[in-house]
């Protein structure tokens, strides 16, 4: 934290921030830098989309209680909520990462939230992206959402569901199939 700090105080940062850890260990730290007069977090980045909500346990309320953003990474799922499940495609059959989020064989809940992801795509005539972005968005606790894109086409499509609001409804049926599961992420 003491190095963090001195980044901050010689210039380098504005402000400092954590990513994918223990909310045990964010504390710690949180706390020791409060209690030691250094800068503190001001961010939490941790994984959490629809189909992975586990943050929601400890590392969510922890943020909310210490006043510190959360910008979720991946609210798209490596992209496994931007395309009905049962698509095929070039990324989907070499990206290595995609089991890490998680595997919809493994998880069958996963598949059922794609589904509704495309029912409200095709209901509202927007992309799977749109509105998987717009359940992240529809979050009190996000501060901003990280994503990535392959271009600049589909940048304009996110941008686009950061303005899209989904009705309580449709929130409630992306959330409702959601299953506990084991941690991601963390080191």
């Amino acid at each position: 934290m003491q190095a963090l700090h001195d980044v901050v105080k010689a210039g380098y940062a504005r402000y400092i921030g954590m990513s994918s850890c223990y909310a045990w260990q964010f504390h710690k730290m949180q706390n020791y830098a409060r209690a030691r007069g250094l800068t503190e977090f001001v961010s939490m980045q941790d994984y959490h989309c629809a189909t992975y909500r586990e943050e929601e346990r400890e590392m969510i309320p922890l943020c909310e209680d210490l006043g510190v953003g959360v910008i979720p990474w991946s609210p798209l799922a490596r992209g496994f909520l931007t395309r009905p499940v049962t698509e095929q495609t070039t990324r989907g059959g070499t990206d290595f990462g995609k089991y890490a989020v998680g595997d919809h064989e493994k998880w069958p809940f996963m598949k059922t939230i794609n589904e509704r992801v495309v029912a409200i795509a095709k209901e509202r005539n927007v992309s799977m992206a749109q509105v998987a972005l717009a359940w992240s968005c529809s979050k009190p606790f996000v501060s901003a959402p990280i994503v990535g894109t392959t271009s600049v086409e589909k940048l304009h499509d996110l941008v686009a569901g950061v303005h899209l609001k989904l009705t309580t409804e449709e929130i409630k049926s992306i959330d409702d199939p959601y299953e506990p599961r084991p941690i991601v992420g963390h080191m």
